[in-house]
């Protein structure tokens, strides 16, 4: 297990991460890319905790992952599963899990103010925080193929990876307000949602 996760975590996370897997006992999948999401924890039938997490996410990215999956099974068996998958105790107990992490020897300075602030108030994903989300996506190894929605010029026409295609309208306090060409439905947008410019208004 050391060894798997030296290839996915910063050097000077592998071993804290290796006891909070060892302590919990959780069974670690690293699975395909999943567009959806970045990581998920199930407890199976048999008892064991399973937590899964996309291989091709960068190291920061995992690290951030892993823990706030850790954090989902450390507050189901402390407060009860009653809890709310992101409330006020997975909150707390993610910031609990992190504070050992948010250190130079870990992340790189340019990351450490964007993280700290992020864990000022977690939430339920480190993609819907815009600013993390386009720090750690400088990490990645792949040359980014796609497009940012705030990148796009109001009017662009861009599609999903679903194949599904939208019109780029205004901002409304943070996410944009899109256009769905099949259906005329109005859909809010996250800054950061990553997408495909089809044709800009210059097109």
């Amino acid at each position: 297990m050391n060894d798997t996760l030296q290839k996915y975590l910063p050097e000077l996370a592998v071993a804290p991460c290796f006891e909070l897997i060892k302590t919990h006992g959780v069974h670690l999948k690293i699975v395909n890319h999943r567009v959806t999401r970045h990581g998920d924890y199930r407890r199976l039938p048999n008892g064991l905790h399973q937590i899964t997490v996309n291989a091709s996410l960068n190291k920061y990215r995992f690290l951030i992952t892993l823990v706030h999956e850790i954090a989902h099974l450390v507050a189901f068996e402390s407060y009860g599963r009653r809890i709310k998958p992101h409330g006020m105790e997975w909150k707390h107990t993610f910031q609990h899990l992190m504070v050992p992490f948010i250190r130079p020897e870990v992340f790189p300075s340019q990351l450490l103010p964007i993280i700290a602030n992020h864990f000022k108030n977690p939430k339920a994903s480190s993609s819907t925080d815009a600013r993390l989300s386009i720090a750690l996506k400088a990490f990645d190894e792949d040359e980014r193929q796609h497009s940012y929605v705030y990148e796009l010029p109001i009017g662009s026409v861009f599609r999903l990876y679903n194949g599904r295609l939208f019109k780029k309208g205004s901002k409304k306090v943070k996410r944009y307000e899109c256009v769905e060409l099949s259906t005329g439905r109005l859909y809010l947008f996250q800054p950061n949602a990553e997408v495909e410019l089809v044709k800009d208004v210059a097109g």
